[in-house]
């Protein structure tokens, strides 16, 4: 499903329905606690979100209203919103849903492992090193199998490959990435985390190599990976598709954020684009 890109987000604004863009920041994916505050149990529903223990971890984090705005667009279906109000400040939150990835916890269930999985992997998707707000297309199954709907358009405008993610930041397992496509040494991204060539610069996130090595494919014709097994546990993954502007080269006649001055024909030493 394809996810259009927005101007910066307001994350502390009154009305955020129209804010869970992607632009996610690495700090935000640290949660802080988001499985000790009663959420994952009590679900994604009004009285889940109206507990205490929901509210004294929503007014003891900056990034809470960021990151509840991704959890619900990556939770919660297409269409339906989910609301709070803090009991600190006063200020009423709304967050739209938008995949639909887990069904019984936006029901109001607790969360199941895979429902933590697949959010997880959603949150990771949307996670940008820069904090750009850049399209995408997001691709896989929900918790309960259902395919996350797409189009040959959609992989037409989206037509470069990115990455799988994968993990549960709700048990604290990790949360991690791999490139569904190579990347040169005189290649970038506004899309680091899945692309990057350096396995540090995206804590929490962790890249681990390729998609081919660690995820498979339940349908060979498809344009996404099902499943990813790292450290002998096997994650449901969210494989992602970027257009080709998010891709720059040493060489192309502009000296991008992502690229350096030096005297090589390389991201980090691109005489061509940026000058010795």
């Amino acid at each position: 499903m394809p996810e259009d890109a927005t101007a910066a987000a307001d994350w502390a604004s009154v009305d955020q329905a129209q804010q869970a863009d992607n632009g996610m920041t690495l700090n935000g994916m640290t949660l802080n606690g988001m499985t000790l505050n009663g959420m994952t149990l009590n679900g994604m529903t009004l009285n889940g979100l109206a507990t205490a223990s929901f509210n004294d971890w929503f007014a003891q984090n900056a990034d809470a209203a960021m990151v509840m705005a991704y959890v619900v667009k990556c939770a919660v279906p297409e269409g339906e919103t989910r609301s709070f109000q803090s009991m600190a400040t006063g200020v009423k939150y709304t967050w739209q849903g938008g995949l639909g990835l887990a069904p019984g916890w936006s029901a109001g269930k607790p969360a199941t492992e895979a429902e933590q999985q697949v959010v997880s992997a959603c949150l990771a998707a949307h996670t940008n090193k820069y904090g750009l707000h850049i399209a995408l297309s997001a691709l896989g199954h929900t918790a309960a199998g259902a395919e996350i709907p797409y189009s040959a358009e959609e992989l037409a405008k989206f037509s470069e490959k990115e990455a799988c993610f994968f993990g549960n930041l709700f048990a604290s397992e990790g949360l991690f990435a791999a490139r569904d496509r190579d990347l040169s040494a005189a290649e970038s991204s506004t899309r680091a985390c899945g692309l990057t060539l350096k396995a540090d610069t995206c804590s929490p996130i962790v890249n681990v190599g390729s998609c081919a090595q660690f995820c498979t494919k339940g349908d060979p014709s498809k344009p996404y990976y099902t499943h990813c097994t790292y450290n002998g546990k096997t994650y449901p993954a969210i494989t992602t598709r970027v257009q080709p502007t998010e891709l720059f080269r040493c060489g192309d006649g502009v000296c991008q954020f992502t690229e350096h001055a030096g005297p090589g024909n390389t991201a980090d030493s691109c005489r061509a684009d940026c000058g010795a």
